[in-house]
């Protein structure tokens, strides 16, 4: 999922902070790129025999006045089709079991990752004073009819008097994705509105 925060942030903010949180102990995490698109990559520092190296990939990109976050979703099918493997050998043979408490309990710990992902990237937005509001810039609606910018939340322009309506935009609660009024669900999560 994708989820945009709106304010003075950049890519770089979000990179620097989850570097810090996570290249420790046994995780590391590397940058990749810089400037307005920065990929930061999160794994185990050893192989793992059950899913593999496990990994996260955290894109960070420049949008309109933000910055728009997504986590990568292909570490999951490594997790999940270690736990699902874990599950039928035991219920052919509930003794494999015993064999794969360590990896069932890294799996586990693995899918927590996202969520500890997630807490740090709000917390860095928070920090800076981003959040998934319209920032100032987008809060202005241009009316077609006379070209001034108008304050998101006007019914009529305030230089022509010309009705605005609907064509306000507003984002998603949940994801920060600019949407228009006149949808019912979040084209980015599928939030309803």
């Amino acid at each position: 999922m994708e989820k945009i925060f709106h304010g003075n942030i950049k890519p770089k903010d979000f990179a620097t902070a989850l570097i810090a949180e996570f290249d420790q102990g046994n995780l590391r995490a590397q940058q990749i790129g810089r400037g307005k698109e920065i990929v930061v990559q999160i794994s185990t520092r050893q192989m793992r025999r059950s899913g593999g190296k496990t990994a996260l990939t955290v894109t960070l990109q420049t949008v309109k006045d933000g910055v728009a976050v997504e986590v990568g979703k292909q570490s999951w099918l490594g997790v999940a089709a270690s736990l699902g493997t874990t599950a039928l050998s035991a219920i052919r043979n509930p003794f494999n079991l015993l064999g794969r408490l360590d990896d069932v309990a890294q799996d586990i710990e693995s899918l927590q990752i996202t969520d500890r992902v997630w807490e740090v990237v709000e917390n860095s937005a928070y920090a800076a004073g981003a959040s998934f509001e319209l920032s100032e810039r987008l809060r202005r609606l241009v009316c077609v009819f006379c070209d001034t910018p108008n304050p998101v939340g006007e019914p009529s322009c305030v230089a022509c008097g010309a009705p605005l309506g609907s064509s306000q935009p507003t984002t998603c609660k949940k994801c920060g994705f600019v949407v228009d009024r006149s949808e019912t669900n979040c084209p980015n999560c599928k939030r309803r509105l």
